[in-house]
């Protein structure tokens, strides 16, 4: 019996083992080749030197076929490798279909690598983006079934020619963020299978060529930011597999082929700020989602067919010179609707109040008239909503009050009457209310306090009459007051202390004295109180407004004498009082001295000449290292004054740098719970304001928010920033601070930086660190932004332009090791649209770079 049952058993499990076994399929592992190659290369990559994993296809970015017996993709990306004599070791893997080496420091492809990694014919994808390469890109010689190559966001230079005429499966090709110049190449491969041709951002010339038709197959087409000319080809609407065609920023010019209609399958057609003329052709949205053709000079009327194609969501036709009326026939799926800064005329369609997707809607500076539509009320979605500098009457919708996520809301300069809505206090979301050069009467709502988001308020040039609102105080986030040129009386509360670019109150009816409470808006730089009933003093408190720049009080009934200000107070006019006694002989008129602006650090001046003089740098330093407010605005109020706020949600979140330490180390989630606390604030400037961000690993940093808010920032910006700072993120300067991350929320920008421990030049300077900084540390920190300044003018994609330069925007590593900060704002500034005066950017630097001419002199 037992041995019955032992014979059950055996066979039992002599049947569980052959159907288990037949069901797994077979494993090898890698040949004892690839074994040994994986081994030497693990001397070269720092992520593999201490794998005690005996399994390379185990390894971090090894990808191995599915039966493990060879390498199929190997990813170095992101390990900060700079050198590349290894990378020919890499080829000997003749088993593998893609390579990516992106987001490194490598400054060179070794021919080796080359010509080994050629031979490997089942090699598809090849990606050596983001790192520091430079000169001519390489003959791809061999490479029989390459099918993907990415060079982009590098340094190289030179023509394209024939480098890529044998790649005949290649059906990629990114080549983006570079120096290539010369003709469009139309060598790439002789079977023409390219379905996606990027190359953006270089210095191609000469127009787009013919040949390129010929790639029947391509799919997406990038050729922004190049310096093409003339028109475009009249046969490119033959591309039929065409989704794509982006010819944003060239010289592009002529008219729109009409046989751009043609296309079936064309989802964006971006063809802004080139000198394009003509009409705009009848159905060329028919399968768009995107199109942009602002910025160029076409005319005539906008098809009636062009917004009520149903796939369309974001049409941009701004800055050209477009007549007629608005189409009524919108798509219901339009999220961006910008027609503004052209010729048109008639009403705004009603039909608007009906898209529920609706977010951004810019009509601005057109001749548009009639009334606004009560039905815009019904665009829940809207986010901002431009209707300035038009001919619009009647009174403003109190339906607008229904907008709950607004947050811009322009309507100056056009003849709208009736008073201010209360109910606009319901407007939880808005940040800039623009309503001036209208015809409003009556008085400021109460309600207007309840607006706990707003940044910028103009209400100036109506004809608004009564007191300002004494709970005007609770707007704690207010940079802007404007309420001149009104009818504005009685007594002047409290002003929100977060004041900062303009408190105007001129052309109206206060009298009495000036309130000395003004003089606790120390970051306040433009006061404006001319034009009024003002008597007695002028209160000597005023001089203790430490960011003040301008201040006017010309045309009042003033006294007394006029107290001594500070230097940084640069335009000071009190013209038009004549019982003002002026002991400053300098100061009888609204002038500028910037002949008297002068560094106290002139140890750190004298050093910085010294060292860039020794070192041959062959660049003009002129660094205004100053602790003057004059350059470097900062609102100086307590810190941590006021409640905290829910962290702000991300819109976008990206990782710039290659260093694997810091991508491991920030957390994004953390970083917004650190912004949301004012308590971690250490830093506020013109134009940003610094936290520290402790990160779950106990790491620190600095997380720089950039305020939106500002009218030098647009709202819908954010995708240009986030391209610009890709590029800044690849700059490697030890003098230079350069973003590591970087977060986009609706209404901010939040940037990561390594955290400097000895805080500005500034603290240090005038800290109780300041006396004992000997000679041999101001000397170093002297060099060190020198250096930094010729790294960032001798930039090879084009020199660096600073727009501020002082002692509080220099970060101190340590006593010897400064950081030059604020590179990144130069991209994104227009200081014609600052809502200071022009100085407050140009100004703030005293600082131009050699050669380079920023602003029209102030």
């Amino acid at each position: 019996m037992r041995s019955h049952e032992q014979r059950v058993y055996f066979f039992f499990f002599f049947f569980f083992f052959f159907f288990f076994l037949s069901s797994v399929p077979f494993v090898l592992s890698l040949s004892s080749t690839q074994k040994e190659i994986m081994e030497k290369l693990s001397r070269s990559v720092s992520v593999w030197g201490n794998e005690k994993e005996p399994n390379p296809c185990a390894w971090k970015g090894v990808s191995c076929s599915s039966d493990n017996s060879s390498i199929a993709n190997l990813s170095l990306s992101g390990l900060s490798l700079s050198d590349s004599s290894f990378l020919p070791l890499v080829c000997e893997i003749v088993s593998l279909e893609a390579l990516d080496l992106s987001d490194n420091s490598f400054s060179s492809v070794p021919e080796g690598f080359i010509t080994a990694c050629g031979k490997i014919d089942g090699l598809k994808q090849l990606n050596f983006s983001k790192n520091r390469l430079v000169g001519s890109l390489p003959a791809f010689n061999g490479f029989v079934g390459l099918e993907s190559l990415d060079f982009s966001s590098n340094m190289l230079n030179g023509t394209i020619v024939s480098q890529l005429g044998s790649l005949n499966d290649l059906k990629r090709l990114y080549l983006t963020s570079n120096n290539l110049s010369g003709n469009v190449p139309i060598n790439l491969g002789n079977s023409k299978v390219l379905e996606h041709l990027i190359l953006s951002k270089n210095s191609f010339t000469g127009s787009i060529p013919d040949g390129l038709l010929e790639y029947r197959k391509l799919v997406r087409i990038d050729l922004s930011e190049n310096q093409l000319s003339g028109p475009l080809p009249g046969k490119i609407g033959d591309l039929s597999e065409l989704e794509e065609l982006t010819l944003s920023s060239n010289n592009l010019s002529g008219e729109i082929p009409m046989n751009l209609s043609n296309f079936q399958n064309l989802l964006r057609f971006a063809a802004n700020q080139n000198k394009f003329t003509g009409n705009i052709p009848v159905g060329i949205s028919r399968s768009l989602k995107n199109l942009d053709l602002s910025y160029n000079k076409l005319g005539g009327p906008i098809p009636a067919d062009l917004l009520m194609q149903s796939n369309l969501q974001t049409v941009d036709l701004s800055y050209n010179l477009l007549e007629g009326s608005i189409p009524a026939k919108i798509s219901p799926n339009m999220v961006r609707l910008r027609l503004g800064s052209n010729s048109l005329d008639g009403t705004i369609p009603s039909e608007l109040g009906t898209l529920p997707k609706l977010t951004y809607l810019e009509l601005e500076n057109n001749s548009l008239s009639g009334s606004i539509p009560s039905k815009l009320g019904s665009c829940r979605s809207l986010a901002l909503l431009n209707l300035g500098m038009n001919n619009l009457t009647g009174s403003l919708p109190v339906e607008l009050a229904s907008l709950s996520s607004l947050q811009v809301l322009k309507l100056q300069s056009n003849k709208l009457v009736g008073e201010i809505p209360y109910q606009m206090n319901q407007m939880q979301s808005l940040s800039t209310l623009d309503i001036s050069g209208n015809l409003l009467s009556g008085s400021i709502p109460n309600s207007i306090s309840r607006l706990q988001n707003l940044t910028n308020l103009n209400l100036q040039g109506n004809r608004l009459s009564g007191s300002i609102p004494a709970t005007i105080d609770s707007l704690k986030y207010l940079l802007e007051l404007q309420l001149g040129n009104n009818q504005l009386n009685g007594h002047i509360p409290g002003m929100p202390l977060s004041l900062q670019i303009a408190l105007n109150l001129s052309h109206n009816l206060f009298e009495g004295a000036i309130p000395e409470t003004l003089s606790r808006l120390q970051g306040l730089e433009v006061l404006d109180l001319s034009n009024n009933k003002f008597s007695g003093a002028i209160p000597t408190s005023l001089t203790r407004i430490g960011s003040l720049t301008q201040l006017l009080l010309a045309n009042n009934q003033l006294s007394g004498v006029i107290p001594e200000f500070g230097k940084y107070v640069t335009i000071i006019d009190t013209t038009g009082n004549p019982r003002l006694v002026n002991r400053t002989l300098q100061r009888n008129s609204p002038q500028s001295f910037p002949g008297k602006r002068k560094s106290v650090a002139v140890a750190v001046v004298i050093a910085v000449a010294v060292a860039a003089a020794s070192l041959g740098i062959g660049v003009t330093v002129v660094i205004a290292v100053s602790i003057s407010r004059r350059f470097y605005r900062v609102k100086d109020e307590p810190l941590g004054a006021t409640e905290d706020l829910p962290p702000p949600q991300v819109v976008q979140g990206n990782l710039l740098t290659a260093n694997a330490i810091h991508r491991s180390n920030i957390d994004f989630t953390k970083a917004m719970e650190a912004v949301a606390s004012t308590s971690n604030i250490l830093l506020k400037t013109r134009f940003s304001t610094y936290y520290k961000a402790v990160m779950p690993s106990g790491r620190s940093y600095f997380i720089k928010k950039i305020n939106w808010s500002d009218k030098i920032f647009q709202l819908g910006s954010h995708e240009k920033f986030g391209q610009e700072l890709e590029i800044l993120g690849k700059l490697s300067n030890s003098n230079v601070m350069m973003p590591l991350a970087y977060v986009l929320t609706v209404d901010s920008a939040y940037l990561f930086y390594e955290y400097a421990q000895k805080g500005t030049l500034f603290d240090i300077l005038h800290g109780s660190f300041g006396s004992a900084l000997d000679w041999a540390s101001r000397y170093s920190i002297a060099v060190g932004i020198a250096q930094g300044l010729a790294f960032l003018h001798g930039y090879t994609s084009g020199p660096v332009l600073l727009l501020d330069l002082s002692s509080k925007s220099i970060m101190l590593k340590s006593v010897k090791e400064p950081q030059i900060g604020d590179i990144e704002l130069y991209k994104v500034i227009d200081p014609s649209k600052s809502t200071g005066s022009v100085s407050t950017v140009a100004g703030s630097v005293g600082y131009v770079p050699p050669g380079e001419e920023l602003f029209d002199p102030v």
